[in-house]
């Protein structure tokens, strides 16, 4: 199985390219799942999602807290059991960038190192600026989507994904879907 992560910050486009990603192994005749996180069919992902749009600092943990639960029940339910070609990840490890300071790096190197990995982890980054104006543009506001917080966990993330595959998605979206087709091309045909 095809093990996708796309991960990065709120308004960088993960699930606009996980479902492009997902279009092209569908047209190649692959099953492909997308578990996109917060999702809404759990008690984690549901939890998680009220906690991101209440909040102070105890959401801020309590989002991080069942977050994480959600992606550790997604990888009981579809990794671990193979239902697909080709499963991609939304929001899965960079969560962690959300912590408070000092758990970050514990954080990510536990999950890190329990979680399943590939060489198809996808880092979207693209500057604070941009993705506050992106974030602006949508109807509902989460409480780490903030410029302040936007500038900080990116600060924490990108020192977290020093060996991902870092896709700058601060032009259009046909470009961005172009890198990451690229590098789609060069790790299918590894």
């Amino acid at each position: 199985m095809r093990f996708i992560v796309v991960d990065g910050l709120d308004g960088v486009g993960k699930d606009t390219h996980a479902y492009r990603i997902k279009e092209r192994y569908e047209n190649r005749g692959e099953k492909v799942i997308i578990r996109s996180h917060p999702a809404t069919d759990n008690f984690f992902g549901k939890k998680a999602k009220k906690a991101l749009l209440g909040f102070g600092k105890f959401n801020k943990v309590k989002a991080s807290i069942f977050y994480m639960l959600d992606v550790l029940r997604s990888i009981k339910k579809f990794y671990r059991k193979g239902k697909c070609d080709t499963l991609i990840m939304v929001r899965y490890l960079i969560g962690t960038a959300y912590l408070p300071k000092k758990l970050v790096n514990l954080g990510y190197t536990f999950f890190y190192h329990f979680v399943p990995t590939s060489s198809y982890m996808f880092f979207l980054d693209a500057p604070p600026e941009e993705l506050i104006k992106r974030v602006k543009k949508r109807n509902e506001k989460e409480i780490f989507e903030t410029f302040d917080s936007l500038i900080r966990v990116r600060s924490k993330s990108i020192k977290l994904v020093r060996d991902w595959i870092i896709i700058d998605t601060s032009g259009t979206i046909e470009q961005t879907a172009l890198l990451i087709e690229k590098k789609l091309d060069y790790l299918d045909n590894k």
